[in-house]
């Protein structure tokens, strides 16, 4: 039995383009479910450290504007205020002239007018969540499988090129196929165009 191909007429390669849109959805969503994994995997292996800072200068605290301390910029830190005093006159500051966000000093409205706007001192503990192996090569697995993204726009060009030159070989081809394309100066029989 003669096994027949089917054939759509007049599609000019769409079919390779409706796959390649699929190919891309697909990569994309794939891309973004590793993506979000990584960042969810990153998250439960970090390491919790513990530290303490001795004596940290603070600029100016001046009435309910923050200061934030120097490790304030680390991941999930959480700061526990030990000491504060003004370093102008070496005296303990009260609980009551100053609060507390977290990692932030901030002068209180209720603050002394010796010590409004002046330098401060502090020692402070803090937890925080620390870079290990496990986490770095999350990290880089993650931000390399979300840049597979990069690659999308190449891909949809050499598409439409795919498309493109399909398109002009079955215009060519359906030209010469017709008869219009004579050749060697004969002016009869299929190739003449334009007689009776």
């Amino acid at each position: 039995m003669k096994q027949q191909v089917k054939q759509d007429k007049g599609t000019a390669g769409l079919t390779i383009l409706l796959s390649l849109v699929v190919m891309l959805f697909i990569i994309g969503l794939l891309v973004m479910i590793f993506s979000l994994m990584g960042s969810e995997l990153q998250d439960a292996t970090y390491t919790s450290t513990t530290g303490s800072v001795g004596n940290e200068s603070l600029t100016t605290v001046m009435n309910t504007t923050g200061v934030d301390v120097a490790k304030s910029t680390y991941k999930n830190v959480v700061c526990t205020f030990t000491a504060v005093w003004n370093k102008t006159n070496w005296y303990s500051v009260s609980a009551g002239n100053y609060t507390t966000d977290n990692c932030r000093l901030l002068g209180s409205d209720t603050q002394d007018i010796g010590i409004n706007n002046t330098l401060w001192n502090v020692d402070y503990t803090y937890t925080y969540d620390a870079m290990n192996t496990e986490t770095t090569a999350m990290n880089d697995t993650t931000s390399a499988i979300s840049g597979v993204t990069d690659w999308f726009d190449i891909f949809v060009v050499i598409g439409a090129m795919v498309v493109l030159i399909l398109l002009t070989v079955i215009i060519i081809t359906a030209i010469k196929g017709s008869g219009m394309m004579g050749g060697g100066g004969t002016t009869s029989g299929a190739n003449s165009v334009g007689t009776a």
